[in-house]
C-alpha cells in the first residue's frame, strides 16, 4: 500500500502529526486524544502495519 495514500487516510480521521522521528513519524489522534502510533517512512507499508497503526489511533481500516 502507498505511504501517500495511507497519510490521507489518516489525514481524513483527524489525525495530525505530532512530530518526526528519525525513521518514522509519530501521528496522534486529535479527536480523542489516546492513539497515538508510528508510520515508517517507506514508499510501500505493508497492509498489516497498516491495520495495526489504525487499530493504535483507534479509526477505521484502511480499506
Amino acid at each position: 500500500m502507498n505511504r501517500h495514500q495511507f497519510i490521507k487516510h489518516l489525514e481524513n480521521h483527524d489525525c495530525k502529526l505530532h512530530r518526526h522521528g528519525s525513521k518514522h513519524d509519530i501521528y496522534i489522534n486529535t479527536i480523542n486524544k489516546l492513539g497515538i502510533s508510528t508510520v515508517p517512512r517507506h514508499v510501500q507499508i505493508n497492509p498489516n502495519t497498516a491495520r495495526k497503526i489504525c487499530k493504535d489511533l483507534l479509526i477505521p481500516v484502511f480499506p
